[in-house]
């Protein structure tokens, strides 16, 4: 990247985060997210954003949360904003797209537990897991590796299409697909794409891709530790450089 991170901190302001993990994304013992609910939300104000969102993963990955805790994790936002009363904090999820009847493994009943729901493609059962694991790794002939193209993109659009989906997270990062079709479904459903602070993907490649379509863009920090909450830089430069308008991005405002 060719761009001045400092510059763009100067320029540019991360109005909101609502991509972020906290240690209710856990298997037993072992946290996937390292900090409290009031971590994160401590590292927001100082930070100056406007809001944040505590969005665990669903129960089908390895360190999903467990649904029956959201009563919990609400109480502990409400104590948090005790502290800090100008953020506002959401409750959200970020659901993994797998083979289930609505494409995702947060089903419909359960929304209305959560504020929003975004979304992404994970290394878990029930969406060909052990074959993308592979595929990122391994030689694949190029016709098997088309195939699970196919099908990955079949099911975020399947995903896409038959929910209320606020946040197409780091797509292309866990699973090959196809940009342009996935690109046109965010189109279709208004859904935002994101430009995560944490993973590979989307690049500048992908980004470049994604910018021909009426969609809009999202930057999260995708936090799996407090001091992460917040990161912004370098996904601006990398949107940037893919020649997308900074007003295309929705949290992204000039100072």
């Amino acid at each position: 990247m060719g761009f001045d991170l400092e510059k763009i901190k100067k320029e540019y302001r991360l109005r909101y985060d609502h991509h972020t993990h906290t240690i209710y994304s856990r298997v037993g013992p072992y946290f996937h997210g390292k900090g409290r609910i009031i971590d994160n939300v401590r590292a927001a104000a100082k930070r100056g954003l406007e809001s944040l969102a505590i969005t665990d993963h669903g129960p089908s990955d390895f360190y999903g949360l467990d649904p029956r805790k959201t009563p919990q994790m609400r109480r502990e936002i409400a104590a948090a904003l005790l502290s800090f009363p100008k953020l506002k904090v959401y409750l959200g999820v970020e659901a993994d797209i797998v083979d289930t009847p609505n494409g995702l493994d947060v089903p419909p009943e359960d929304f209305a537990k959560y504020d929003f729901v975004n979304a992404g493609y994970h290394y878990v059962p029930k969406c060909h897991m052990l074959h993308n694991f592979v595929a990122f790794r391994m030689p694949w002939p190029k016709k098997l590796k088309e195939k699970l193209r196919l099908r990955n993109t079949e099911r975020i659009i399947k995903a896409l299409r038959n929910n209320d989906i606020n946040i197409l997270t780091h797509p292309g990062d866990k699973a090959y697909i196809d940009e342009h079709a996935v690109a046109k479904a965010c189109e279709e459903t208004g859904t935002l794409v994101e430009i995560n602070a944490r993973h590979k993907h989307p690049d500048v490649r992908d980004l470049k891709i994604y910018k021909k379509y009426d969609i809009n863009f999202v930057i999260s920090s995708d936090a799996h530790r407090p001091k992460h909450v917040g990161r912004y830089a370098e996904s601006l430069a990398l949107a940037l450089e893919a020649g997308i308008d900074p007003a295309r991005i929705v949290n992204i405002e000039k100072r």
